[in-house]
């Protein structure tokens, strides 16, 4: 049985709960909380996602975990190309039948690579993305949103759905409650800003939590080195200063400095009060810290 095409040439239907129950149960799917596996089932909000992400004709749009194909059939409507990067054979398999049967006319702008996004790079991709727009697993979301934007640095927006919560993480400022790691090493590729939130019912199954858009803007001239080895030390000395939150940095960055002492020392050096906490350096500052360490 196939499922109804587009009613106009060149456009996708969309996949609604109808629909996406139909297809689950076509394919064997049932959706696992390993995966992380919440498919959308409203139009809406797909096109709200696709708004979001402000993405075009001319652009190349790596997708993480496209499911059932919901996000995918709204991206191909606007944009040149859709590299769908899912880590299921079962819903790569089909991601390009359901296309065809959706959206017939857009085949052409569709890639399936069947991998996992935590382990991919820009070489195993048949394209060069400009863009990431993904409903991302919530039990991997922040490791592989910051994976691809390492990885792939051709990257310059990325527009992810993820819980709620890690959403607030992601988009918070210095000295805020949550204000943590995901918000630091996030802040080191670009500028990040909340986009949007998004309701439990136009998931299913229902998750637990309620979900957000966020939005990263990667910079256009980036303020510091983007080389895997600089991004090591930075990254090594937010994850020390985040791992006893509660201490000073000096205290907290002694054994990544090798004491108290020497944390006092490269902290002054690189004009950071050693009383301070993690939580109230920007990304800038851990930047600086990192780098006057190393010229030590």
């Amino acid at each position: 049985m196939s499922e109804p095409v587009a009613a106009a040439r060149g456009q996708a239907a969309l996949l609604g709960p109808a629909e996406v129950r139909a297809l689950a149960e076509r394919f064997g799917v049932r959706p696992t909380k390993q995966l992380g596996q919440n498919f959308v089932h409203d139009a809406n909000t797909v096109r709200r996602i696709v708004a979001a992400a402000g993405v075009g004709r001319e652009d190349v749009v790596l997708e993480v975990g496209p499911g059932l194909g919901s996000l995918t059939l709204a991206l191909l409507d606007v944009v040149d190309r859709v590299i769908a990067v899912e880590i299921d054979p079962v819903l790569a398999s089909h991601l390009p039948r359901t296309v065809a049967d959706r959206a017939p006319d857009l085949t052409d702008r569709l890639d399936v690579v069947e991998a996992d996004a935590l382990r991919v790079s820009a070489t195993d991709l048949p394209g060069t993305p400009t863009a990431l727009v993904a409903n991302l697993p919530y039990n991997v979301a922040v490791p592989v949103l910051l994976h691809l934007l390492a990885e792939i640095p051709s990257i310059r927006t990325a527009l992810v759905m993820v819980q709620a919560e890690v959403a607030e993480r992601l988009a918070a400022e210095p000295g805020s409650r949550v204000y943590g790691v995901p918000s630091v090493k996030a802040g080191y590729f670009g500028t990040v800003r909340r986009a949007g939130s998004v309701g439990r019912q136009v998931f299913w199954p229902v998750p637990q939590v309620e979900s957000g858009l966020v939005r990263i803007d990667r910079y256009p001239t980036p303020p510091w080195p983007q080389d895997a080895a600089h991004r090591q030390r930075v990254f090594s000395v937010i994850d020390a200063a985040f791992a006893q939150r509660r201490k000073t940095l000096r205290a907290a960055l002694g054994s990544w400095a090798g004491s108290a002492a020497e944390a006092e020392s490269r902290l002054r050096a690189a004009g950071i009060d050693p009383a301070a906490r993690g939580e109230t350096l920007t990304t800038g500052e851990y930047v600086e810290l990192a780098s006057r360490s190393s010229a030590l």
